[in-house]
């Protein structure tokens, strides 16, 4: 049976959704600068034949638009289940890390890297597809202080269940199996990225989305999928190592840090294998369009897993965690006056849901408000709260939590604030419109440049360049949210809110 992968190329080629370039392309920069454009013009999937230093093809924007996304994906609730295969195309041939394409995405890269890997891992002490972990979490296979062929760095966030297999592995004694898939049906890759809460096997989903059950085998103790085009099988080393640079989808380089790697045990290749790779950086990316089919897929499972939340949206052009929107409900007091109080508690239990957690700043409002309201937007959300907030009573700091791994402006890795804006009842205000958002004054100067600003802007953003932050939505928001943490960056003074997002010492570098 030829790759699952290349049959997809091949089907979206018939219809005008990929285009091949026969010449032969460099894996250093090049083929992510192409990349990187196809996906902004809306072209075509790209398939490379021939890939400087390797033999095997290249593929990317696979997913770059909606409709090639819906596609490649297909949803089967009766064809989930995982089944053992007595085949195991994927272990055709034995190869070595550097016989992959060396994709190296920017300039200051540490190395080359995988950027849609399928990791999976089983709990320590059990041997079933019910008890494992599959994620997707960046892969260096070459560069730092790596052996050639020998080594590979496994970068993982904070809140991933990876985590906690890696813990239960420490406690008893055992280096952590790690096997990562590249390529195979497309609805496999779909499947690591799906914020699942721990304990629930994406392999289930993964054969949901491809139309047909996940085959797998076992290798010695690594499980394997059968039908992947590349496998990497290894075990999580008991000391650290330094991983990075990555230019990362908050728009920024992760700077290099010590983090877990894996002594590599055995690289296998189908025959005809094509190697599958995606580019990230500042929103909007390839990786938009997972976050679309995601909250499409989880919109109506939020009630249920999160009483009175109704919607969320965490927001693409804000690096994703950095900032999230819910629509909630004020249910249990309806005789008195609205006031944020259950919006309060379903804040609470949003930020301790899964990925959800890594929200630095949680916007919500109450349904009841406004029937028609909907997370998705932005401005018109935003607007929403400003104008009905009290910034005395509604917003809410967590001075020290975890933040997401990939955001450097807290006091150190992993460590950060939270913000929680609030807002239930009538308008309190009318809004002043000075940019993209109502109620939202955008400076780059010393504050003292707008006096009696507050009445109309509850909410002033400092920040190095007002003339880029004001020129979009996108700007705003990406300059507001990445670059300030809640604790240290607000200050409530004359009646307006004030967010420092001004670049600081010790946040990353811009990507360029």
């Amino acid at each position: 049976m030829p790759s699952f992968i290349r049959k997809a190329c091949e089907m979206l080629e018939k219809r005008g959704e990929l285009v091949r370039i026969k010449e032969q392309v460099s894996p250093n920069l090049e083929m992510a600068a192409i990349a990187r454009k196809a996906f902004a013009n809306g072209e075509p999937a790209i398939f490379f034949e021939k890939v400087e230093g390797s033999q095997f093809p290249a593929v990317c924007n696979l997913f770059g638009t909606e409709k090639r996304a819906n596609l490649l994906l297909k949803r089967n609730f009766l064809k989930m289940l995982p089944l053992r295969s007595l085949t195991k195309p994927v272990m055709q041939s034995e190869i070595a890390l550097s016989d992959l394409p060396q994709i190296k995405c920017w300039p200051r890269d540490g190395g080359a890297f995988l950027t849609l890997p399928q990791v999976l891992t089983i709990k320590p002490g059990k041997k079933s597809w019910w008890h494992s972990n599959l994620g997707m979490y960046r892969v260096q296979i070459s560069g730092n202080n790596y052996i050639q062929n020998e080594e590979c760095g496994l970068h993982y966030q904070i809140h991933r269940g990876i985590g906690i297999h890696h813990k239960a592995a420490l406690e008893r004694g055992e280096k952590l199996k790690v096997s990562i898939f590249i390529g195979g049906p497309p609805g496999h890759t779909l499947a690591a990225v799906m914020p699942l809460p721990n304990g629930v096997p994406e392999l289930a989903f993964a054969g949901m989305f491809a139309g047909r059950a996940f085959r797998y085998a076992w290798h010695k103790d690594w499980f394997i999928s059968a039908e992947a085009d590349f496998c990497i099988l290894g075990e999580v080393q008991s000391e650290l190592k330094l991983e990075g640079p990555f230019g990362d989808h908050l728009g920024y380089y992760s700077e290099t840090h010590p983090f877990p790697y894996l002594k590599v045990h055995k690289v296998f290749a189908r025959k005809d294998a094509v190697f599958p790779f995606t580019v990230v950086g500042r929103p909007p990316q390839e990786d938009t369009i997972f976050g679309k089919i995601i909250h499409k897929i989880t919109k109506p499972l939020l009630p249920f897993v999160l009483p009175g939340v109704h919607e969320v949206n965490a927001v693409d052009a804000a690096g994703v965690h950095p900032l999230l929107l819910a629509l909630g409900s004020e249910r249990y007091l309806p005789y008195e006056k609205r006031e944020p109080l259950e919006l309060l508690t379903q804040s609470n239990a949003i930020l301790g849901f899964g990925q959800l957690s890594l929200a630095k700043y949680l916007f919500i409002a109450a349904k009841e408000d406004n029937p028609n309201l909907s997370v998705h937007n932005i401005a018109e959300f935003l607007e929403h709260i400003l104008c009905r907030i009290n910034l005395d009573r509604d917003v809410n700091i967590i001075k020290s939590t975890s933040i997401d791994t990939l955001d450097y402006t807290g006091t150190r890795l992993n460590r950060g604030s939270k913000a929680v804006f609030a807002a239930a009842g009538e308008p309190c205000r009318e809004l002043g419109c000075a940019g993209p958002v109502k109620g939202i004054l955008v400076v780059g100067a010393d504050l003292s440049v707008c006096p009696n600003s507050a009445e109309k802007f509850p909410i002033v953003v400092l920040c190095d360049d007002a003339e880029f932050t004001n020129r979009s939505l996108e700007n705003l928001l990406w300059v507001t949210f990445t670059r300030s943490n809640p604790a240290s960056d607000i200050t409530i003074k004359d009646g307006q809110l004030i967010i420092d997002a001004r670049i600081k010492a010790g946040y990353a570098e811009v990507l360029s």
